[in-house]
């Protein structure tokens, strides 16, 4: 993910709501069968856990610590040495994550430091070959998601700041590589040869989640816009995930359109539609599209021995909400210690998150939101003849009024069943909320359509 040291150069570089159209990927895209069930079945899932894990976690300061601190590889590489995160169990995560009420969990299968959390033949910087520790994380996960029914994604770095075939881009100066070594024809060779290994050894994969696309974005001579005027390859890349399981989706967090052969379209640290963080588009390429929202439950996405600034249980369930307000799904990040443990603080969050799915689940699960765009008040959901009302905040005339012209059975409280006024005409319902009601977290209003 992106550091706070990185965003300043990159912010200059926003896209405009008038950016040009991409010509990369894989050009006349049809997805394929398998492709579509996947995409309705992640839009289905709403929710999943993110995880940000590698040697950086020895350090205690975040994934990119190998960039901020401006250590260079020969360095770094001592790292893996001493890696042994003996309290790993992977029943234990996947438990926990089920528990949260998760669907889905994505991985950093190989960060931008290039260290390899799974056994890879094309390198041995990697968690069996590298660490006292000896044993394939990935492997031991993927597994464990397999058997307690929760899909596992990959996520996958395209840059790297140790090998020496990777271009110099925008990150990763002080690594001490020749660059006169730079090959990307190699590169991509060596990660076309990684992506292989991931969606051939792991069982089913129900997604590849790539990163770093940024680290080559140059500014046109205006400063306008960048040009996309670096080849990664893309049309080689998600051909071969297609072709090696049909119905593995492609993300690609570029912050940029996304392009034919893409199945996702990522917003980073925002819901879709908004850009505070100054990473994201605000507008959807596509209604075809799944969409995702990735963000941390503290402030970093690697483990940081200083981050104490964790967002309430109230604040990530009203996230979760909003995202699912905007027809998109939830990645929620966890960094995990060095020793294997995910962080107490977390695993009390995400045990908070699943108490409130567990009650109200139906309002986010398999629900889209197309109805109605977001409001001041808060969001919608549906699914099915049901139509949820996400009240976030208190409407000042006590009413919330619905362009929609629907037949109503029944409006009601979720919560507790208790029946709600309403007035109807031909083109508006307006539902009249309780004179007393808690919006803090969620107050849902549940309408059933004949």
């Amino acid at each position: 993910m992106l550091t706070n040291l990185l965003i300043a150069s990159l912010l200059s570089l926003a896209a405009p709501s008038s950016s040009p159209e991409i010509v990369e990927g894989i050009q006349g895209y049809v997805p394929t069968p398998e492709v579509l069930e996947s995409r309705q079945r992640f839009s289905d899932d709403k929710f999943g856990i993110f995880i940000h894990w590698g040697v950086y976690s020895m350090l205690g300061r975040g994934e990119w610590v190998m960039n901020t601190d401006k250590i260079r590889f020969s360095d770094y590489s001592i790292l893996p040495g001493g890696f042994y995160p003996g309290n790993f169990d992977a029943a234990e995560w996947v438990s926990a994550f089920k528990a949260a009420g998760a669907r889905y969990i994505t991985i950093t299968t190989r960060h931008h430091d290039g260290f390899s959390m799974f056994k890879s033949r094309w390198s041995d910087y990697n968690i069996v070959d590298a660490t006292p520790f000896g044993r394939d994380i990935i492997k031991e996960l993927a597994d464990e998601c397999h058997k307690q029914g929760i899909t596992i994604n990959f996520y996958y770095s395209l840059l790297d700041w140790c090998r020496e075939d990777y271009p110099l881009g925008n990150s990763g100066h002080h690594s001490g590589r020749d660059e006169s070594k730079a090959n990307y024809a190699s590169y991509l060779d060596f990660m076309c040869n990684q992506i292989t290994e991931l969606l051939t050894n792991y069982g089913p994969v129900g997604c590849i989640w790539f990163d770093g696309d940024w680290d080559h974005i140059k500014k046109k001579a205006d400063g306008s816009y960048p040009d996309i005027d670096f080849d990664w390859g893309y049309g080689r890349i998600y051909e071969l995930i297609h072709s090696l399981q049909p119905g593995c989706l492609v993300g690609n967090n570029h912050h940029r359109r996304t392009i034919p052969g893409e199945d996702i379209q990522l917003f980073e640290r925002d819901v879709p539609g908004e850009n505070t963080a100054g990473y994201s588009r605000t507008d959807v390429v596509s209604t075809a599209l799944p969409l995702e929202t990735c963000q941390t439950i503290n402030k970093s996405w690697g483990f940081d021995i200083n981050d104490h600034t964790y967002k309430t249980d109230q604040e990530l369930i009203r996230l979760l909400v909003r995202t699912a307000g905007r027809n998109a799904n939830l990645l929620l990040n966890v960094g995990p210690q060095p020793d294997g443990r995910i962080p107490a603080l977390s695993l009390e969050r995400l045990a908070q998150i699943g108490e409130w799915l567990s009650v109200n689940g139906e309002t986010i699960y398999g629900t889209r939101s197309t109805l109605l765009k977001p409001q001041p008040w808060g969001v919608v959901t549906e699914k099915d003849n049901k139509i949820f009302l996400h009240v976030l905040e208190k409407p000042e005339s006590g009413s919330i009024v619905l362009p929609l012209s629907l037949k109503v059975k029944s409006v009601r409280s979720f919560a507790d069943g208790t029946e709600l006024n309403f007035k109807r005409t031909k083109s508006e319902l307006t539902v009249v909320l309780p004179e007393s009601y808690d919006c803090s977290t969620d107050y849902i209003v549940e309408i059933t359509v004949k």
